[in-house]
């Protein structure tokens, strides 16, 4: 049984750093993006949602992504020995943390500083309920790896949401 058997979107980089254009990048499957192959999903990630390529409103690239998560995880601990004098507190106040500051304003405080934020593909907020069902995947680690063409993980497709730069 092969990834493309059951629908799951596969690629092949060559070359630089992801966020560049997709020279090198083969899409095999869809399940994620919904796209049965290259042209269906946009040359760039976000291009299907009329983002541009790059700069504020284009998609947040995942090392971006994976830094603002490090300084949030940082954070979160930092807090957990200085109030409460334990680690077992980081992983519960990094999700009320991601949890509140994403449905009241789409930012955590690693994402504020790098400069991306949480957005709802449909342009309204994304509120509490879509905040609660990203912050549970994101805690089960494992969706936000599964990323599409779009560098949406699971739990952004689960919410409707996409993350990008500001």
């Amino acid at each position: 049984m092969t990834m493309a058997s059951l629908g799951l979107s596969c690629h092949v980089r060559v070359g630089a750093g992801y966020g560049g254009g997709v020279a090198g990048r083969r899409w095999a499957g869809s399940w994620l993006s919904g796209a049965t192959g290259a042209g269906d999903a946009g040359t760039y990630p976000g291009e299907r949602f009329g983002l541009p390529e790059e700069g504020r409103g284009s998609v947040a690239t995942i090392g971006r992504r994976l830094l603002a998560l490090f300084i949030d995880w940082l954070l979160c601990t930092v807090i957990a020995l200085a109030v409460f004098h334990s680690r077992f507190w980081t992983l519960p106040i990094f999700a009320a943390e991601t949890y509140l500051l994403t449905a009241l304003t789409g930012f955590t405080v690693g994402k504020r500083l790098l400069g991306i934020r949480v957005v709802r593909i449909d342009g309204r907020p994304v509120g509490f309920v879509w905040a609660l069902v990203r912050t549970l995947l994101l805690l089960a680690v494992v969706p936000a790896l599964i990323t599409d063409h779009d560098l949406r993980g699971l739990h952004d497709r689960a919410a409707n949401t996409i993350v990008i730069r500001i």
